[in-house]
């Protein structure tokens, strides 16, 4: 396991690596999991594909998540996620990376591609987010609709461990409720510019998949026009991953050389 400090009092991120054959090419894959999620647990099995050995692959625990810190005064925000990941490919000398995102980890991203480019090649989304909650809702299955001290301390998490999909409390209870709330909170509120404004205006090669199962991705023809590559999975909804690994691994695999 590799690690890198992400905040002043020496918190870590940290991240495992497959290495790549002799033969690879020296780029990097690198996975980034959701809100409540953990790299590997999500991306280990794509990255097993015989299509997409060659390269290195780091599956990397976000802050508050899996195997990384936890720290009580971190913001969490999409902005410090990207950060910390921006820390982890600096240690790992990481440049022009290859970025698989699912969800807030596709946000997180498009934020880190936004903040330092020369990290970012290419971006691979699965329903990454793109815009904040319109007011009045709430994301993450209900989490940002709590206050911080009911979610973490008042039986929030418990509450939303009960009623999320099995798969998901499966390594959402990994997570550090704090992280947890923070995050969400950070995922609704969004960014300025918005992550589909930065996704939009980014010079990575950039592929969107979007779940049939989950409905139409809104602003696809804005995407398309401005250079995104939007690719609508049959028989997938959020978890492309899980429902249609064939069609994540061929996006993957279908790099612009």
């Amino acid at each position: 396991m590799n690690e890198a400090k992400f905040d002043e009092q020496g918190s870590r991120i940290r991240w495992t690596e497959s290495a790549a054959r002799p033969d690879g090419d020296g780029g990097a894959t690198v996975y980034v999991h959701g809100l409540g999620a953990m790299s590997a647990a999500y991306h280990a099995h794509i990255a097993a594909d015989p299509a997409l050995v060659g390269r290195l692959s780091l599956f990397v625990d976000l802050p508050g998540h899996g195997t990384s810190d936890r720290p009580a005064d971190f913001g969490y925000t999409l902005e410090d996620h990207a950060d910390a990941l921006a820390a982890a490919l600096d240690e790992a000398g990481v440049r022009g990376a290859e970025l698989v995102g699912h969800s807030m980890g596709g946000a997180v991203a498009v934020v880190l591609a936004h903040r330092r480019p020369e990290l970012v090649a290419r971006m691979v989304l699965t329903e990454a987010n793109l815009d904040p909650y319109p007011p009045g809702t709430s994301g993450g299955s209900g989490i940002g609709s709590w206050t911080e001290e009911a979610f973490v301390h008042g039986g929030g998490f418990a509450r939303v461990l009960e009623h999320v999909r099995p798969m998901w409390a499966s390594t959402m209870r990994l997570t550090d409720p704090l992280a947890l709330h923070r995050s969400a909170v950070g995922l609704m509120r969004g960014t300025e510019p918005t992550m589909r404004r930065m996704l939009m205006e980014s010079t990575a090669d950039r592929t969107y998949l979007q779940g049939a199962l989950s409905g139409e991705l809104p602003g696809a023809d804005e995407l398309k026009d401005a250079g995104v590559r939007v690719l609508t999975v049959p028989g997938a909804a959020h978890c492309i991953m899980f429902d249609r690994p064939d069609a994540l691994v061929s996006a993957i695999a279908a790099r612009s050389e």
